[in-house]
């Protein structure tokens, strides 16, 4: 297994290095080395994932990496059923988006660039699942946050991508420091970084120290997976382009912090703490951003936020303790939000690049492929009975109503009816409603090329299958719950009962509920455009801008330390440091200037000080 496994990233890091070094010389090309680099990395994980489903399992090195002292460290993999699963969806979501970007990008200046990046980032992504201890994890965990900003920032000379770019680095930052600190920590407690050897010692950590070092790593977490306070990074990040917002926003790394804390569950039960931290930070994430996303116009950004209020369901899952159910939400999200990422990106490239809801409708007639896997991938968003979205989502409130968390499972289920709402509004507004554009626009609408829609095809028909294929719930788990058994404690229990009924029943009637509101305030009357998004009240206000988080951070953080920063460069750099180092010049240069007066160039000057100073010396040996 062990060739097998390190070609998985080895195909797109070298995809990337071609296309870095010869992209200029294969131009419109260079596809074919991006496409087939992943295609070719999406096979050995496949190979893998048999190996593994066959009970297999592989843990090795590379090549050793930092030998310091008692420090030792190495380039290690480790590889079981949750690696596996990871593997197949970076990989083979990576692989559909990659063919999809053939069409999307087609005459971008940037080209050869492009797929060098996207190769890149699953390389970088591969690796971080791959990991075999904490200290690679960690490098590669900063390798796909510096690939997300190339990706993010790609349409550079826009200001408004650049600025999104800095801003999603600089945020990561923020959490990636006390990840850092969680890493350090942890050695410094048990002397080893190796997944094996720290889950088998969480024993020795006191419960506070443990909690300590999870929430630590939980903070790194909010950063990349944009949970409350570090979410606000991910919205704007739609200024990249489509493809990368379906690869990296909703199927890959930000569900790295998922796969993250869901990995390290030993050492958070340990602290017991952390995990209803986690729980709860998930929660109200899940609640803030459904919030935000009903009233949303711009229709990347409706799912920007519905991807945040995602994450947090999946937190709440593993915070929990129900991680193979988190693990499978990631799944299916990955599947169904790609497709609705990838379908808003075929509408926009129908609409000459139109991204307000605003200034769409009546697209279904004319788009048909793009609009029937749109409403797959809505519905499986909002839980549509029979669509893999409802057995994960299911499976999360089961688990949350099970644990007793009660609070927790309203704030979820709120969050399930506001899912739904805004994912058939956003459905309405775009295809079924009455058409808003303009008539130049209207002319030349027209379906996107075969190579962006046999993806969604693929995406849609994955959303469809997978509840049935490995979600559905029995007294000993799901497939999925016990294929992941080796790694997660497996909690088995009753597969019907009046309990179970009664959740099913109402999670039915809270999609319904989120349906039947969409319908009736888009599908019965016509939608003036002016009024769609226009503030009335102020809790209409406050959700338009987010709750102004923004506002905040920039009134409270962004200007004063801004203000500081421009008060250490003026003051203390320019005025006092340079002032001491340019007053010592100048002191330096006035006293020559008083010296050389002394240098006269007249020789009886020069006779008379000689004189002088034979006349002292004498009068000195005289004194003795």
């Amino acid at each position: 297994m062990s060739t097998t496994v390190w070609l998985i990233p080895a195909c797109p890091l070298l995809g990337a290095l071609v296309n870095m070094v010869f992209g200029g010389a294969l131009g419109r090309r260079a596809h074919w080395v991006g496409v087939l680099a992943v295609a070719a990395a999406f096979v050995s994980a496949d190979a893998v994932f048999a190996r593994v489903l066959d009970g297999q399992v592989y843990a090795g090195e590379l090549f050793p990496w930092i030998v310091a002292g008692s420090f030792k460290t190495a380039v290690s993999v480790q590889v079981d059923s949750l690696t596996a699963v990871m593997l197949l969806v970076v990989t083979g979501v990576g692989f559909l988006i990659h063919v999809y970007s053939v069409g999307y990008m087609d005459g971008d200046p940037g080209y050869a660039r492009f797929f060098a990046y996207l190769n890149l980032f699953v390389f970088s992504m591969t690796m971080l699942v791959l990991a075999g201890n904490f200290l690679v994890l960690y490098v590669f965990w900063e390798a796909v946050g510096l690939c997300s900003y190339l990706l993010i920032g790609f349409w550079y000379e826009r200001p408004a991508a650049a600025a999104a770019g800095k801003k999603a680095f600089i945020v990561n930052r923020v959490g990636d420091f006390g990840f850092g600190l969680g890493v350090m920590w942890l050695w410094t407690a048990l002397g080893t970084l190796d997944y094996s050897a720290v889950f088998n010692s969480v024993d020795r950590l006191a419960p506070a120290t443990a909690t300590g070092i999870a929430l630590l790593l939980f903070m790194g977490a909010c950063g990349k997976s944009a949970q409350l306070p570090l979410h606000v990074w991910l919205p704007d990040a739609m200024e990249g382009p489509t493809p990368v917002s379906a690869l990296i926003h909703a199927a890959t790394m930000v569900t790295a912090g998922v796969y993250m804390v869901a990995r390290s569950h030993a050492l958070f039960e340990r602290s017991g703490v952390a995990l209803e931290v986690v729980a709860w930070i998930g929660g109200l994430t899940a609640i803030f951003a459904a919030t935000t996303a009903v009233i949303q116009t711009d229709i990347k950004r409706v799912l920007a936020y519905s991807t945040v209020s995602q994450l947090g369901y999946m937190f709440a899952a593993v915070g929990v303790g129900a991680y193979a159910a988190a693990v499978f939400h990631l799944v299916t999200h990955a599947f169904f939000k790609s497709l609705l990422f990838l379908g808003a990106g075929s509408v926009i490239h129908a609409l000459g690049g139109e991204q307000d809801l605003r200034r769409m409708g009546g697209l279904a007639p004319r788009m048909v492929p793009t609009a029937v896997t749109m409403t797959v991938g809505a519905a499986g968003l909002a839980g549509v009975p029979g669509l893999a979205g409802f057995f994960s989502k299911d499976a999360i409130l089961a688990a949350t109503y099970a644990g007793g968390h009660p609070g927790l499972w309203s704030v979820l289920v709120l969050g399930a009816f506001l899912t739904s709402f805004y994912a058939f509004r956003l459905l309405f507004l775009a295809f079924f409603c009455m058409p808003r554009m303009a008539k130049e626009t209207a002319h030349h609408v027209h379906e996107s090329p075969a190579v962006m829609t046999v993806p969604l095809g693929a995406l849609a028909t994955l959303t469809a299958l997978a509840g049935f294929a490995v979600g559905i719930p029995s007294g000993a788990g799901t497939p999925f719950e016990r294929f992941l058994a080796s790694v997660f404690p497996l909690h088995e229990g009753e597969g019907g009962g009046f309990t179970a009924y009664a959740l099913l029943l109402l999670s039915v009637i809270v999609v319904a509920a989120g349906f039947l509101l969409a319908w009736l305030m888009y599908m019965t009357r016509a939608v003036a455009p002016n009024a769609i998004g226009r503030p009335k009240t102020r809790l209409h206000t406050l959700l338009l801008n987010a709750y102004y988080v923004d506002r905040i951070y920039d009134a409270l953080i962004v200007r004063p330390l801004y203000a500081f920063s421009v008060f250490l460069a003026r003051g203390v750099d320019l005025g006092l440091l340079d002032g001491v180092v340019n007053g010592l010049g100048r002191a330096v240069v006035g006293s020559a200037q008083r010296l050389r007066r002394l240098q006269t160039g007249y020789v009886v000057n020069y006779a008379l000080t000689m004189l002088l100073g034979v006349v002292v010396l004498i009068g000195f040996l005289l004194a003795r």
